[in-house]
């Protein structure tokens, strides 16, 4: 039971860390917006879902609430979720923004405490502080060097982007566990890529105002590097993480995979300090030292907890 536990936390550090490269890709493309790395990226996500589906296409039996599930999850998950982020962190700053959206896995371990035969939220109240202490390092760090914020108008815009993010996302999360469960003949890894395959058609509908207009200051060289960096990014991310993902929500309760998405924001500083080309702060090593006890801490507390198969 204990070997089960240790894949599916295994699987949990694994999706974080493929999940935790996604906020390279701006960086790396600076001159491209929010809206064409999403289009692209989710683009290739439902093309590449699709052939790596279409072997099985005949052997999977969807009905109605299925595919009504998929459209809202890749809605959530995907498309909202990134386009919610990108505009709380343009109009409100990345500090304000990684505060709000670093509440998830307190958000979704708290939902999850309502699952039957789910360890006790008192059993939970420690590490999950301790994760909350992490973030809010990680902001008082982030918000030392934030300078040239917009209006208090965009601001608070920015803020409502935020929390909208953070909800989105914890449905996302909530809502694909229960299917997971609801549907154990189909695997996670199959479900991510359905989940892909309705997405990619989702962002044809961003293609459009993503990359209508003139495209000013770009060589094809420029254009080369691009579609090369959100192909692996959805590979990576989108195809190999979100399988990895799926596992863990189906392996394990959910009071433990909101935990699990920790992951992604400590493998997002550590690949952001390597670009970067520098070391940690203290406030920033004591916050991921925070955010990792909190999740050894919250394993612990679910060690005697049945892990599914």
């Amino acid at each position: 039971m204990r070997g089960r536990m240790v894949i599916a936390v295994g699987n949990g550090v694994a999706a974080g860390a493929l999940w935790g490269g996604v906020f390279l890709a701006p960086q790396v493309l600076a001159g491209f917006s929010a809206l064409q790395l999403s289009a692209a990226r989710y683009l290739v996500y439902g093309l590449a879902a699709a052939l790596l589906l279409l072997p099985r296409w005949r052997a999977l039996t969807l009905g109605r609430d299925e595919w009504l599930a998929l459209l809202g999850l890749g809605l959530l998950g995907n498309i909202v979720y990134y386009i919610l982020l990108a505009n709380a962190v343009r109009w409100a700053g990345g500090a304000a923004t990684s505060l709000i959206i670093g509440m998830l896995p307190v958000v979704v371990t708290l939902v999850g405490a309502r699952d039957h035969g789910a360890v006790q939220v008192r059993k939970l109240v420690w590490p999950l502080c301790l994760c909350v202490l992490g973030v809010g390092l990680v902001g008082i760090e982030a918000m030392r060097a934030e300078t040239g914020l917009a209006s208090s108008g965009l601001r608070a815009a920015g803020l409502l982007c935020a929390f909208g993010a953070l909800a989105s996302w914890a449905v996302y999360s909530v809502v694909n566990s229960r299917w997971l469960a609801r549907r154990p003949d189909i695997s996670g890894h199959d479900w991510s890529l359905l989940t892909g395959v309705v997405t990619g058609g989702l962002a044809l509908l961003l293609v459009a105002p993503a990359f209508g207009g003139p495209q000013q200051g770009h060589q094809a060289s420029d254009w080369l590097w691009f579609w090369s960096v959100t192909t692996a990014v959805a590979i990576c991310a989108s195809i190999l993480g979100n399988g990895l993902w799926n596992r863990v929500s189906r392996l394990l309760p959910l009071t433990l995979v909101g935990q699990m998405i920790i992951f992604e924001t400590v493998f997002a500083l550590l690949y952001g300090f390597l670009w970067a080309q520098r070391l940690p702060t203290v406030l920033e090593a004591s916050a991921i030292a925070c955010l990792l006890a909190g999740v050894l801490w919250c394993t612990m507390a679910h060690r005697d907890t049945r892990v599914s198969g």
